[in-house]
């Protein structure tokens, strides 16, 4: 039996995450412009790990599986900055949702084995991945981020009544989870 959107909330709440909200799948606007901004590779990311472009598949690929999704929710850790430049503190939010995510995408595949898990930059359960020579080593465990799949994370948010800023002196990554 699988379980109902409470309780993948409640589940996601009992991973650590600060906020969880429901996501309606069919509010999710892909765009290539963040696609292509993955291309920049700020995020040292892009053609170096299979959960991100271009191994994870073109941007119509990646709407096309999105588009077998019709439910989820959305998944926040927010953490407070001393201030813009605190970097270390970024760092260890960001550090705090990887985990969040690691432990929810173990339990929540018990559930919906099948569902979608995006998180926030490119996937980083291993310390090194083994793109592009050998296949991923744990594809069941992989998680891509909402921006390989072409999503503008703050309008997503929006869309379906969650926030994105919490405030001055905060610092919210954002992930999410589609249900089948």
């Amino acid at each position: 039996m699988t379980a109902t959107i409470e309780q993948v909330k409640d589940l996601a709440l009992g991973c650590g995450f600060s906020h969880v909200g429901v996501l309606d799948a069919d509010t999710i606007r892909v765009r290539g412009e963040v696609r292509d901004a993955c291309a920049v590779n700020k995020c040292n990311a892009y053609d170096a790990n299979w959960a991100c472009p271009p191994a994870c598949g073109t941007l119509a690929e990646c709407e096309s599986k999105l588009r077998k999704f019709k439910k989820g929710i959305l998944l926040q850790t927010t953490g407070t900055l001393e201030d813009s430049l605190d970097y270390e503190s970024m760092e260890q939010i960001g550090l705090e949702h990887r985990q969040h995510l690691e432990a929810f995408t173990d339990k929540i595949r018990e559930q919906y084995p099948s569902c979608l898990i995006l998180g926030a930059g490119g996937c980083r359960r291993c310390e090194k991945c083994t793109w592009p020579d050998n296949p991923c080593r744990f594809p069941e465990k992989m998680v891509s981020s909402m921006e390989a799949f072409g999503m503008v994370v703050s309008d997503v948010c929006r869309d379906n009544d969650l926030p994105y800023y919490y405030g001055p002196g905060t610092l919210t990554y954002t992930g999410c989870v589609l249900l089948t």
